[in-house]
């Protein structure tokens, strides 16, 4: 049969001749199934956890406990009632959870069975009131009188808490106020001689200090400072644990600690604005870090403050000392010494440290409540921790804490392993504890323990924040997947 256009035929589709059509090909191994799918399934069935809050219907962005009661838990995120989903947050107990007791291997091999012994857990107290997502809770220091939630849409809301006589923890509105677009950060004060005050840090870069007053209905939350030097947004804050000092940093690459309570201007160590101990910023090239700052901690005896950014960069910063000796200044002497680093003698404002050990942003600063260590959390999935007694040497680098994944948070126990024990978190959706002893170690021999029950790994999950206690045996999880889990050390 002649073909018509036969000098078209390389354009025609190939067809598949009809004898070939009727082949069939034997599989001498049969058909092989494809495993990822089951192993992936695995991985998300995998819950480590002892209970489980599972109400929020989104993201958990921020988990606080309570100081003196460890079993309240409060957490806020993004789910809400409206089109515009505002912020939504609740308070749970976890003191109904028994502890889970030590099986056998198999037994923690198999998933599913971890998750049916899994405590449910329920809300005590629904938070709500704000108009876009809950940024970050606090409990006032240092008794917990009142929980103070913070707000996407520039709310500050105060709750008071009143525990009856059968112990039952309920929480009333107190107030809110709302003098900026956007709260990024909370911090409680932990002095006992200005309880219940909070400082917060704010997207146009402004820094608040409220103290709550439950008793006066018509000013509850009072305004003690505020503070504009700023140019960029406040990114994160710490208060010195004698709650004398408060430290602020910036994405505009500034730090900023404040003389809230005026005692370094009583002795003449502040600079010429009277407000700060110490100004750092871009123009001092031996400070400048490209890209910003995003944490900021201060060490146990308020002698220095660690600051971290981007690339990687640390930068530890002196701090004046207040001792019984000081002696107030001449206004001439002030401002010599303002000008200087060495404010008081005190080595105020002394660079004493440029650290450049990780690759990327840090993310999270901690320090050693009883060991002179600090830890740091990096963007490109590292925790490094330093000596602070050498000169800040690095004691330990874990490249690979988790994997390629941020690390959110690191904080040191102090209830278990003498200080040396420190609990992280990160986007891939696991919690690990790492055993600090000893100058050298792998990720292998200085993880002592870790906790899964999380998605991550880039699966629209990943682990927000925690809480350990005061004894670090059990730690709550704020998820990315909108699950709160507790697990037991």
């Amino acid at each position: 049969m002649s073909v018509p256009h036969q000098e078209n035929v390389d354009d025609a589709p190939e067809m598949l001749d009809a004898d070939d059509a009727l082949e069939e090909v034997e599989d001498a191994e049969g058909d092989i199934a494809m495993d990822s799918d089951d192993e992936q399934e695995e991985i998300n069935l995998q819950n480590d956890s002892v209970a489980y809050f599972d109400a929020h219907k989104d993201s958990v962005f921020t988990i606080a406990q309570h100081p003196t009661l460890p079993s309240l838990i409060a957490t806020g995120g993004s789910e809400g009632e409206g089109d515009d989903a505002p912020g939504k947050g609740y308070i749970f107990d976890t003191s109904p959870v028994v502890s889970r007791p030590v099986l056998p291997a198999s037994y923690n091999a198999d998933p599913s069975a971890a998750q049916q012994r899994s405590f449910e857990l329920n809300s005590l107290f629904t938070i709500e009131g704000h108009s876009d997502s809950i940024s970050a809770l606090a409990f006032t220091l240092p008794r917990g009188e009142c929980l103070v939630s913070a707000g996407m849409d520039g709310r500050l809301r105060a709750y008071q808490l009143a525990i009856d006589a059968r112990n039952k923890a309920s929480f009333n509105f107190v107030g809110e106020t709302r003098e900026v677009e956007e709260i990024h950060w909370l911090a409680p004060c932990p002095s006992e001689k200005y309880p219940n005050t909070i400082a917060l840090g704010a997207k146009d870069g402004s820094v608040w200090v409220y103290t709550i007053d439950a008793s006066d209905s018509s000013n509850p939350l009072q305004i003690v400072q505020t503070y504009f030097l700023h140019t960029g947004e406040c990114t994160a804050g710490s208060w010195s644990p004698d709650g004398t000092f408060l430290a602020t940093v910036s994405d505009d690459g500034s730090l900023l600690v404040w003389d809230v309570w005026g005692e370094a201007a009583a002795r003449g160590l502040t600079h010429e604005n009277g407000q700060t101990v110490v100004n750092l910023g871009m123009a001092d090239q031996r400070f400048a870090v490209e890209g910003g700052l995003y944490s900021v901690a201060i060490d146990p005896k308020t002698s220095f403050v660690a600051v971290g950014g981007a690339g990687g960069a640390i930068k530890i910063v002196g701090l004046p000392r207040l001792g019984v000796d000081s002696q107030p200044m001449s206004s001439k002497q002030s401002k010599t010494k303002a000008k200087g680093a060495d404010a008081g003698g005190s080595q105020g404002g002394s660079i004493l440290a440029d650290l450049q050990t990780q690759g990327d942003g840090i993310e999270t600063l901690s320090f050693s409540p009883t060991n002179p260590l600090l830890a740091a959390g990096s963007v490109d999935g590292s925790v490094a921790v330093y000596d602070t007694s050498r000169r800040f040497a690095v004691r330990r680098h874990i490249r690979e804490a988790h994997e390629d994944y941020s690390v959110v948070k690191v904080d040191w126990v102090r209830g278990l392993g003498d200080g040396w024990l420190l609990t992280s978190c990160g986007m891939d959706g696991v919690v690990r504890r790492w055993d600090m002893r000893g100058a050298a170690g792998t990720k292998e021999s200085s993880m002592t323990k870790e906790w899964k029950g999380h998605r991550g790994d880039g699966e629209g999950g990943g682990v927000l924040g925690f809480v350990q206690g005061s004894t670090g045996e059990r730690i709550v999880t704020a998820g990315d997947d909108g699950l709160v889990l507790v697990f037991e050390a």
